[in-house]
Order: structure tokens, then C-alpha cells, then sequence
């Protein structure tokens, strides 16, 4: 079973011809809501791809709850770890796209910092299973699940977005660690600060991730696909070329995917390429959850995709 422990937002999407500088007030081509947050999205991709999805969460008692909610037991998430707030608002994030599908993303964190480790009850943890995490909840509950995953032997993936100062505590308790390039470079800035080592680019710096920790990072690069970092060697997955659209959601669906096809049992190349076919085709459509492809989308479009790459042999 996959348990996804993150987010749940309500999104509200204006599309634009472009986005405004500071203190520019512009006038947009439309508007819509859809259902939203790191977590849920994530859940949702790892659902659509055939997991068995269990989202713990946190939401408010509004409207905006019912809707995220109905958005996930429609796709086929189990929610009934997901608890309700009654201080704050479920979250809301304004999401500003682009003619080119490039965006930008301010998030009211409203209920998702409610939300505790506690939601997860231990029998839900095991060698069966893969906790999923994210960062758009309060930081130590992170760590206090991860802990608690790690110690009864389930799988840890963490995705490091949006960035924050990751502990020691959390990296260590984690199997799998997913950063963009940004995220990785934060990372290697902390990591050369606490060991006195010159990790420089986002390469070196996930590499360096990695061997500190014992884990497999995937350092993902947009159209430029991913690579991996893994005990035995490393490797890079092509990411398909697509007319973009909406790349919202584009990293949701490979982190979801990944997971959910390690939780199948997916050898780390085999994952690598269902989820950079999801990222990719989730770049062709308007909305985080909306625009995220099915299994049999996304095995057909990896059948046209190059085998992963191992570097360095």
C-alpha cells in the first residue's frame, strides 16, 4: 500500500499571455478552480497509474474541503485518514500560467499545518508499505512519521518541494529523496556547510545526497528528463517531447508514478520511465489533478521513450 501524507489545496488557475513584473496589474484570459496540493496531486497520479492509495491529510470544514475531497475518493484515493481542522480554511493556492505553460504559485497553507504524524496509525506501516511525503506540511511532522515509517521497515520517498531546510533526522529515515534543480542546489549548500565538502552543481550536489545519506536521489530536469543516483551507479531517463500546455502538474505525476510503481515492485529503471512518460503527458493539459494521465496512457507513451541511460559504464 502507498500512503501519501502531504497537502490538500483547492486551485485557483488564471491563464495569461504572460506573467505580470512586480507591481504590474494585467488582464488575464480566464480563470477555473480545480482540486490541488503537492500531496493530493501526488496521490491522485499514483492512483490514476493503479496504487492502492491511502491520503492522510488535513482540510478545513468549507466548502473547499468537499471538493478537494470528492476529487480524490473520485479518483480512487482512500481518504479516511484525511482529518478535518475546525480553526483554519482547507488550502488555497493561486496558480498563474503562462502562454508557454510556465507558472507561478502562491499557496495559503490554511489546514495542511494541522495536520499531524499521529493521523498515520502504525498498523498502516510495514515492509508492505511506501510512505510518500512531501513538504508543504509543518516540518517535524514529517520527520515524526518518517521516523516512525523507517523504523518499521516500510519505504520512505521524500520529494524536497517546495524547499525547505531538510534535517538530518528526515534525510536519514528516507529511501528515496526527489529534487528539481533548485532543491538540489539548496541542499548541496547545506550539506557542503555541515561537512566542509564542495558540492557545486545540482549533479554533484544530488550525487554527493546520495552517498551522505544511503539513499537513491533522483534529481529531475524538466524537459531534460531525470537522473538518478542509486548505489549501483547512475542513470538518465529522456523525458518525451510534448507540446507543454500546462507544466503545474508535471512533477506531481513523475513523483507519484515513481512511487506507485516501486510500490509494485518496479525495479528503480522501470520507474524512472512510467514516470517520466506521467510528467511529460501531464504537461499537455490545464490543471494539476485534471491534466494527470492513466496507466494506459502513460505505459503507451513510455513504449516510445528511449531505455534509461547508465552513466559513466
Amino acid at each position: 500500500m502507498l500512503i501519501v501524507f502531504g497537502s490538500i489545496n483547492v486551485d485557483g488557475v488564471l491563464t495569461t499571455e504572460r506573467l505580470p513584473a512586480p507591481g504590474e496589474t494585467i488582464v488575464g484570459a480566464g480563470y477555473a478552480i480545480y482540486p490541488g496540493g503537492k500531496g493530493a496531486n501526488q496521490a491522485v497520479a499514483a492512483a490514476r497509474y493503479g496504487a492502492s492509495v491511502s491520503m492522510s491529510g488535513c482540510v478545513g470544514c468549507d466548502a473547499n474541503a468537499d471538493f478537494a475531497l470528492s476529487a480524490l475518493t473520485s479518483a480512487g484515493v482512500d481518504t479516511e485518514l484525511v482529518t478535518r481542522s475546525d480553526h483554519t480554511p482547507t488550502a488555497y493556492a493561486s496558480v498563474w500560467v503562462d502562454a508557454n505553460g510556465e507558472n507561478q504559485i502562491i499557496v495559503a497553507s490554511g489546514a495542511n499545518y494541522a495536520l499531524e504524524a499521529s493521523a498515520v496509525p502504525d498498523i498502516t506501516l510495514g515492509n508492505a508499505s511506501t510512505v510518500l511525503l512531501q513538504l508543504e506540511i509543518a516540518l517535524e511532522q514529517n520527520v515524526a512519521l518518517a521516523t516512525r515509517a523507517h523504523a518499521s521497515g516500510a519505504r520512505v520517498v521524500l520529494n524536497a518541494a517546495p524547499f525547505s531546510a531538510v534535517p538530518d533526522a528526515l534525510l536519514a529515515a528516507v529511501d528515496v529523496l526527489v529534487v528539481n534543480e533548485i532543491e538540489a542546489r539548496a541542499l548541496g549548500a547545506a550539506l557542503r556547510a555541515g561537512l566542509g565538502s564542495e558540492p557545486g552543481d545540482e549533479h554533484v550536489a544530488a550525487k554527493a545526497l546520495a552517498e551522505r545519506f544511503g539513499l537513491t536521489c533522483i534529481l529531475t530536469l524538466g524537459a531534460r528528463g531525470a537522473v538518478a543516483f542509486a548505489c549501483d551507479g547512475e542513470r538518465h531517463i529522456s523525458s518525451l517531447a510534448v507540446d507543454v500546455v500546462d507544466t503545474t502538474g508535471a512533477g506531481d505525476a513523475f513523483v507519484g508514478t515513481l512511487a506507485a510503481a516501486l510500490d509494485e515492485g518496479a525495479e528503480l529503471d522501470r520507474a524512472l520511465q512510467v514516470a517520466a512518460a506521467a510528467g511529460s503527458l501531464a504537461c499537455t493539459r490545464l490543471g494539476a489533478q485534471s491534466g494527470l494521465a492513466s496507466r494506459d496512457e502513460i505505459l503507451a507513451a513510455q513504449e516510445h521513450m528511449p531505455p534509461v541511460k547508465r552513466l559513466g559504464a
